[in-house]
């Protein structure tokens, strides 16, 4: 009978696998080693089963201990992301409130659901940062913002929860003036490779190396949406730009959509919020996502 484990004893299973090493857990936990191990045997006693294979130099999960460690890791996580929550209710409503945005997010539903907000929250000051790419994450980890809106740079982060808020269409162009322009059919990636590409950057070091939809070797890399903007209107270059943004200009001519033969990624661009598991966002932080929720499905 599985029965009377206690939750420090799964924060130290977890700490164990993910250190490598009892001594190692014992250092992040401020524990002796001696105290991890027995924490863990008493662990494995009581479900009656064997977490690690101490055969080795160091202690190794078996098959039972990496199938129980996800499922470990998810009742730590619930448990602080509950505590936390609580702290956050029992502190009441935030003074001010810090967010990061995507500088692709839509515009005009970023200010309708802070209109909204605003009517809910209006003692609560509102900051807002707009970022590229990985540096909302950033913000977001270093603890600089409650909560940002990001795009799929930055790859997975298991500290971090996202709820998801809406889909961005995303088009290449080039000016009219601007070669390519001229190409009849679908570009493949030879003839595009003869031309500057505008790309989008930021100054980020979860980006570094990683490109999103680069397929020039011939690239000028801007840290400003509206500079990018300006260049390719300029005809100095082709790249991506939110169908947003852009719309009444490809309406008008102004400029031109290009169809890709090698872009075999979606045309749109999956935009979330996300916060820190450990510390969600309190009543008004929680309150503006709900209206960034609202405003999303109206677009």
């Amino acid at each position: 009978m599985i029965d009377g484990f206690s939750l420090d004893q799964l924060r130290t299973f977890v700490a164990a696998a993910d250190s490598g090493s009892f001594s190692s857990a014992g250092r992040q936990l401020g524990r002796a080693q001696s105290v991890v191990s027995q924490t863990i045997a008493n662990l494995e006693n009581l479900i009656g089963v064997t977490l690690f294979d101490r055969n080795g130099r160091y202690p190794a999960l078996t098959e039972h201990g990496r199938a129980l460690l996800e499922q470990a890791r998810g009742v730590t996580g619930a448990v602080d992301q509950f505590k936390a929550r609580a702290r956050g209710l029992a502190g009441g409503l935030e003074p001010e409130l810090s967010v990061v945005i995507n500088v692709l997010f839509p515009t005009r539903v970023l200010t309708q659901a802070v209109a909204n907000f605003q009517r809910r929250f209006p003692d609560t000051q509102l900051r807002i940062s707009v970022e590229g790419l990985s540096a909302v994450l950033e913000l977001v980890m270093d603890g600089t913002c409650t909560f940002g809106i990001r795009g799929p740079i930055g790859g997975t982060c298991p500290d971090l929860s996202s709820e998801y808020l809406l889909q961005v269409g995303y088009q290449m162009v080039a000016a009219p003036n601007h070669p390519l322009a001229d190409y009849v059919g679908p570009i493949p990636t030879k003839v595009l490779a003869q031309h500057v590409q505008l790309v989008l950057s930021d100054r980020s070091k979860l980006a570094e190396e990683k490109d999103f939809r680069v397929f020039s070797p011939k690239t000028w890399r801007l840290y400003d949406l509206a500079a990018k903007h300006a260049l390719l209107k300029a005809g100095l270059g082709w790249g991506g730009m939110p169908v947003d943004i852009i719309r009444d200009e490809l309406e008008r001519g102004v400029l031109v959509p290009l169809e890709i033969a090698d872009m075999t990624v979606a045309s749109n661009i999956t935009m979330s919020a996300t916060y820190r598991t450990d510390t969600p966002p309190g009543p008004a932080g929680r309150g503006l996502i709900e209206e960034l929720v609202k405003a999303s499905s109206e677009l």
